[in-house]
């Protein structure tokens, strides 16, 4: 099996940090495990790598699409495997970061994915009369186990797993749970974790940060290209907020804190997804002394590589 280092964790752990010291030290090229950072000029919002940064080391998967394209799972995946098949025949070593806990696990394990037929703009025209909670119902009445995994707000998963029973007969968890959600590389995966609080402040700093950075002027460029809030794009924390903003329903200090709020309450979602998602090997990022942390990470790299 081809070997793959994997770093999750939460928003503002240090992940990028991370994987850049280990692309050093063990060769490696960094995949984008990302969502949000494969859109072109979203930067600021997404905490995109910067080029310096990167120090040099190979990225890839970011900046690959349009504000308003669309981007699946099954593409992530397809690209994702494509990626690591390449950067191993190089000779190099794969690294796989992000806080997207679907789209990783989807990569790692033999997860096969329905390809409909149908056209997903023709679904999303037959089910514009529901609302998101009629819409999930109906779901609930086809699926019922599709929505144990499944938001009531994410409509185009909603949607999606509607298409899949539509066009092929079956329902989604029916095919999920037929699968072996088998490991299908040796992987190590790390994951990076700070006391709440802590991490916490972290993420409000990081959101002020943000701002200073110029979060506002990127968004204000964003709507004047055309930035509608139905596109995945600006489904992302950090855009999303700027819609009621815009639309004169609430101030800018609130969409901040929103921003705050969103991005800590997503950081307990990641935390959980991964707990019971992966065999996640968890270390404490020392703030004070990061090469601690790396180190401390580097010492069992070197026992799975050997």
């Amino acid at each position: 099996m081809e070997k793959v280092l994997v770093v999750v964790g939460p928003t503002g752990v240090g992940k990028t940090k991370l994987s850049i010291e280990l692309a050093k030290k063990y060769d490696g090229e960094v995949i984008s495990g990302d969502s949000m950072q494969i859109y072109k000029t979203m930067d600021i919002g997404t905490a995109k790598v910067t080029r310096q940064e990167m120090q040099g080391a190979i990225h890839h998967l970011i900046d690959v699409k349009n504000p308003d394209e669309s981007y699946s799972v099954m593409e992530f995946q397809e690209t994702v495997r494509q990626k690591i098949h390449e950067i191993t025949k190089r000779g190099k070593m794969p690294i796989l970061v992000g806080g997207t806990g679907l789209y990783i696990k989807a990569v790692l394990y033999d997860y096969h994915f329905e390809k409909s037929e149908s056209d997903h703009e023709a679904t999303e025209r037959k089910y514009a009369h529901l609302d998101n909670q009629a819409l999930y119902q109906h779901l609930r009445d086809i699926d019922p186990e599709a929505t144990h995994n499944i938001h009531p707000n994410n409509r185009r998963r909603v949607l999606r797993a509607i298409e899949i029973y539509e066009t092929t007969g079956q329902k989604k968890s029916s095919i999920e749970a037929a699968q072996n959600h088998q490991m299908i590389y040796d992987a190590y995966l790390i994951g990076l974790t700070l006391p709440r609080p802590l991490l916490h402040s972290r993420i409000d700093q990081r959101v002020n940060v943000m701002m200073e950075n110029g979060l506002e002027e990127e968004v204000d460029r964003l709507m004047k290209s055309g930035a509608q809030d139905d596109w995945q794009s600006m489904k992302a924390i950090g855009y999303k907020e700027w819609f009621d903003y815009y639309r004169g329903d609430k101030s800018k200090i609130e969409v901040v804190e929103a921003i705050k709020t969103h991005s800590r309450q997503y950081a307990k979602r990641q935390y959980t997804w991964f707990n019971n998602q992966m065999q996640v090997n968890w270390y404490d990022v020392n703030l004070e002394n990061f090469a601690e942390t790396v180190n401390n990470v580097e010492k069992d790299v070197d026992v799975w590589i050997k």
